[in-house]
């Protein structure tokens, strides 16, 4: 890929990329801690509405408090440090800046500050997923016509799911199914933030559940953010969601061509050139053996019987027909890579994953029965979680996108496994980011869907 020389490069002519990053959580202290190790890279500003837990998160990977300590943006600039503020317009306005990193995982502010830095004249790389699904094809389309680009993030496993995908059509492969793997079982759809600490006490190595996001952590277990970052897969490469959403089938990563196929092949899709993601729990709860937990994979169909003979010959993973292969990878190490991202787009000007179309969608499922009155509080919360959907689909039923939920309040009664549709709350005076959704919907008219394989 040539970036490291690259960045080389810049460091030698004393030309760094500078960087701002909006919300200073995990995934942004896993960028920091390897971005001072990182030739031709200065990391100039940090966004937080929580400057103290900004610089605990700083020391944890690694830095020195002068390293943090400049006084502006302008100061930074000049000394090689980095400022800490809670004004992320402030440091995204600076026309010195070549990217900024938006990883806040609010959806309505992802958004604003996409704008913002579009408006700035800076590349995007979009770390929060929620934002992406809303309205990623409109910001993606609108920082091209500005001349910047716009990006999804390395190490995140949408955009390692995409470059899978691209590899795969490179090369001449129809794409039946990608994905990743997680722990799943059915009961975690009903999880919350009060009951989902016993679950993640099992493989967590954390003692203390004030140390961590709880609710952020259960939208990981109650399905919602694999429906997300499956839905950002699908808009980045055109694939279908299955009618039906995700169906987490249990498999191993040698198991792979001959799960994830289509039902008419002995698999368990719908439909192929999908998406799906793989349990390494089985139904019983017991672990999968060589299971792909952390991991990403595409499963391809052979096209000729010659290529066929070499998914056997070079075991590529071929189901027991040897008409598809697979490749996965076993695991991805979220910020830890992200400056592949940022290196890509400032100095290639191409993303790691750009959404280009609205083929899928994410919407609100209640977890238990839902009441008139009820203030839903979204993503990962003790009311709903998401499902994928196709966007053809989800449109048709007027359901209430996963992203916009919280702070919606009910106007009907919602039974527990129902899809909240637009008449079952009030969703409130529009704002940004509802006006950006329904923008996007009516920029990028849903494909049509082809027949499925089962009914």
């Amino acid at each position: 890929m040539n970036l490291s020389r690259m960045l080389n490069q810049r460091a030698a002519d004393n030309k760094p990329v500078r960087v701002v990053i909006i919300g200073c959580g995990k995934f942004a202290t896993m960028y920091l801690a390897q971005a001072r190790r990182t030739p031709g890279i200065h990391v100039a500003g940090i966004a937080d509405l929580n400057i103290s837990r900004a610089k605990i998160n700083l020391a944890a990977a690694g830095w020195p408090p002068e390293q943090f300590s400049a006084a502006t943006l302008d100061d930074a600039l000049g000394s090689g440090r980095t400022v800490l503020s809670e004004n992320a317009s402030a440091l995204i306005s600076s026309g010195a800046i070549d990217v900024v990193i938006e990883a806040t995982g609010m959806p309505r502010a992802g958004i604003s500050h996409c704008r913002q830095a579009i408006a700035a004249g800076h590349h995007i790389v979009m770390v929060n997923v929620e934002a992406d699904v809303l309205a990623g094809p409109l910001l993606a389309r609108e920082a091209a016509r500005a001349g910047v680009v716009y990006s999804l993030a390395w190490g995140d496993q949408p955009a390692l799911i995409c470059e899978h995908v691209d590899w795969a059509r490179s090369c001449g492969f129809e794409v039946t199914a990608a994905g990743k793997g997680t722990r799943y079982l059915p009961d975690y759809h009903s999880l919350t933030p009060d009951t989902v600490w016993a679950v993640l006490q099992q493989y967590l190595d954390i003692d203390d559940p004030e140390s961590i996001n709880l609710q952020m952590f259960n939208s990981f277990l109650d399905g919602s953010k694999s429906a997300i970052e499956m839905t950002a897969v699908c808009n980045a490469t055109g694939l279908i969601p299955q009618d039906a959403g995700l169906q987490f089938p249990s498999a191993s990563r040698f198991e792979l061509a001959d799960i994830c196929k289509p039902s008419s092949d002995g698999g368990v899709l719908t439909r192929s050139g999908t998406t799906e993601v793989v349990s390494s729990l089985t139904r019983a709860g017991e672990t999968v053996a060589h299971h792909l937990a952390m991991g990403t994979f595409v499963v391809i169909q052979a096209g000729s019987d010659y290529a066929r003979q070499c998914l056997r010959e070079y075991h590529m993973l071929p189901d027991k027909t040897g008409q598809y292969g697979a490749l996965y990878r076993p695991t991805h190490m979220i910020g830890l890579e992200l400056g592949v991202s940022i290196a890509s787009v400032a100095l290639r000007g191409e993303p790691t994953g750009q959404p280009m179309c609205f083929s899928s969608d994410v919407v609100a499922i209640a977890k238990r029965d839902l009441k008139i009155g009820e203030l839903l509080d979204g993503e990962g919360g003790h009311c709903v979680f998401g499902r994928q959907m196709p966007s053809e689909k989800s449109l048709s039923a007027r359901t209430v996108p996963l992203g916009l939920s919280a702070g919606m309040r009910l106007v009907r009664n919602v039974a527990s496994g129902q899809m909240l549709c637009q008449n079952d709350v009030d969703v409130g005076t529009p704002d940004e980011a509802t006006l950006a959704r329904d923008e996007m919907v009516s920029a990028f008219a849903p494909p049509k869907i082809p027949p499925t394989t089962q009914q």
